[in-house]
């Protein structure tokens, strides 16, 4: 029987990068849907539930994506909403790669030296994965801070974190390179999660910083987020700091995504998110 995927994108268009780690992860047909919202999901969601019998059902799951997160969760919780006893198939969120990004940027730090108790700053973290990677590293036992350029954005991102999560994040505002600086001038861990192509930090500002062990840039655009690393950088030693790149965890992010959507097929009461997607990338890392 065939693996079929259906892709529940959030944007207009269905996520091309999505639809190739879905078939790379083991499905045999992806099938990608754009535009859905709670309102408009319910008929989709009945014929991936109703179509095959109960020890069939495993080879039909969901993958909810898009590049709003608020939106992909509404959709998430909708899309399990129609779900009953016997009636159920496996699902994930992934919304803007924010899940299987942020999961594989922690583990790596992770498995580079010990999270607990360490005061850890996110970057322009009011995004997907820096919301995502801010409750991860919190979970971990960091004490975590995000920075935004407006204070009411860093305020409204750790109140989700904290509604979603139940782990307190400090908000800071931080305008330009200097306020970023001094915002992380006491950090054991800088996680830079910006826009595409905008350095945040250059290496002249966290090079001699003294508590600082690891870095990690989720940026692969140039110029990278953190000035002075590169975007391959595995755990190099650079300046005394252990370095992660974006290509560096990358390679975890893709192995993970894939991981995920096989897990999808083993049974069909699968739900990942945050929790269990990071759970896996500990695992994997």
């Amino acid at each position: 029987m065939k693996k079929l995927l259906f892709q529940f994108d959030t944007d207009s268009h269905p996520s091309v990068f999505d639809t190739v780690v879905g078939y790379d992860g083991g499905a045999d047909h992806v099938i990608g849907h754009g535009g859905l919202t709670p309102e408009n999901i319910n008929s989709l969601v009945e014929g991936a539930i109703f179509t095959r019998a109960p020890k069939d059902k495993k080879n039909t799951a969901i993958f909810v994506g898009g590049s709003d997160m608020e939106a992909g969760q509404h959709l998430f919780k909708a899309v399990q909403k129609c779900f009953f006893p016997g009636f159920q198939v496996s699902i994930m969120l992934d919304s803007n790669g924010s899940n299987t990004t942020a999961a594989a940027a922690v583990a790596k730090l992770a498995v580079t030296g010990s999270l607990q108790g360490k005061n850890a700053v996110v970057l322009a973290g009011t995004g997907p994965v820096g919301q995502r990677a801010a409750a991860m590293l919190a979970q971990e036992g960091a004490q975590v801070a995000i920075t935004a350029r407006k204070m009411e954005r860093a305020i409204a991102a750790c109140e989700n974190i904290k509604k979603r999560f139940g782990v307190d994040v400090k908000p800071i505002e931080a305008f330009d390179n200097a306020a970023r600086a001094k915002a992380t001038e006491n950090a054991h861990i800088i996680l830079a999660t910006g826009a595409a192509g905008v350095e945040l930090l250059s290496v002249e500002q966290w090079q001699n910083m003294p508590n600082l062990e690891m870095i990690a840039d989720a940026n692969a655009t140039p110029p990278l987020g953190i000035g002075g690393t590169d975007m391959m950088d595995k755990g190099e030693l650079r300046h005394g700091k252990v370095i992660w790149g974006a290509i560096g965890f990358g390679t975890l992010k893709l192995a993970l995504h894939r991981a995920c959507i096989s897990k999808l097929f083993e049974d069909n009461k699968q739900v990942l998110d945050a929790e269990n997607i990071f759970a896996l990338a500990k695992e994997m890392a």
